[in-house]
């Protein structure tokens, strides 16, 4: 059954039409508004600026939380688009709930760096994070990654790319709404346009260009949906019903299953893109961070 406080808010997101329903993908205004510092409503959250190399970043850290239980949050836009700013209120829910430090680091965006650049990028966040906390130089406890959208789908690329290097590896890899199929191929894609007040099917082709150029849409690491995923560690995958690009989140799932991995998938009813992210946070955003939470919980014991 989904919240009063859904039924009432997910339908007024329709009275705007979805990203790129026009047919006019306004690259600039994506820029301006994922840009936008959103700093976390609760004043005992700190948030820390640091730097990893030219790679700008920012560490979020609840009053009570363990500065060395480390989470990488890789934030979504798009491949193009966003930045760690406007996710500084999740990580403070994170954080809160899951009593880590949650790092927010500003990877290249497309189509002045496109592919692999934000992978490198997420590549290096995550070896500096196992040495490197809140406070300056220290060893992680432990260590996961995670993301939405397209930061869901660098997640699960990064993962692949740290498994192949023999590089350390996470405890757990987290994703929410992941953007993992560039080859654009999903049903949903077709299925849920009426139903997505987020994105529409309008805008994903130029997404994909703008990132991969001439890359070939099928590399496991620009979409991780065909990634072979042996010797990863466990999955969490949250997605809305309402989304148009739900089935990545089905379908690296059941790759992934096949490959022996751990899984934990969670489809939201009459839920819509990164729901976690809308404030005020929703009965369900609340509900799946606390999910999230106690994953990380069960991974560490």
């Amino acid at each position: 059954m989904i919240s009063r406080e859904s039924q009432e808010y997910i339908p007024k997101l329709y009275e705007s039409p979805a990203f790129g329903a026009s047919g006019f993908f306004d690259l600039e205004g994506l820029r301006q508004g994922m840009a936008t510092r959103r700093e976390p409503t609760n004043k005992a959250i700190r948030c820390i600026s640091s730097k990893i190399d030219e790679i700008p970043c920012e560490w979020v850290l609840a009053e009570g939380a363990d500065p060395d239980l480390r989470m990488l949050y890789l934030h979504g836009g798009g491949y193009v688009s966003g930045s760690g700013a406007f996710y500084l209120t999740m990580a403070g829910h994170i954080s809160v709930a899951a009593k880590c430090a949650v790092l927010l680091p500003d990877y290249r965006l497309a189509p002045e760096h496109r592919f692999p650049a934000a992978i490198e990028d997420c590549i290096r966040a995550h070896g500096w994070l196992t040495s490197s906390g809140p406070a300056g130089p220290a060893p992680a406890k432990a260590t996961f990654i995670a993301g939405d959208s397209a930061g869901g789908g660098l997640a699960l690329a990064t993962l692949l790319a740290l498994r192949d290097r023999q590089l350390p590896l996470p405890k757990a890899g987290i994703t929410l709404s992941a953007f993992t199929d560039l080859t654009l191929t999903g049903e949903s894609i077709r299925s849920q346009e009426e139903f997505d007040p987020i994105m529409s099917p309008k805008c994903l082709p130029e997404f994909v260009s703008l990132y991969l150029g001439e890359t070939d849409s099928r590399n496991p690491l620009a979409s991780p949906v065909f990634g072979n995923y042996t010797g990863i560690p466990p999955l969490l995958i949250q997605v809305g019903e309402y989304e148009i690009i739900r089935d990545d989140s089905i379908q690296v799932a059941a790759n992934a299953r096949a490959a022996g991995v751990d899984v934990t998938l969670e489809v939201w009813e009459g839920m819509i893109h990164v729901f976690q992210s809308h404030e005020p946070l929703l009965p369900e955003g609340r509900e799946a961070i606390e999910h999230i939470a106690a994953f990380m919980r069960q991974c560490l014991a």
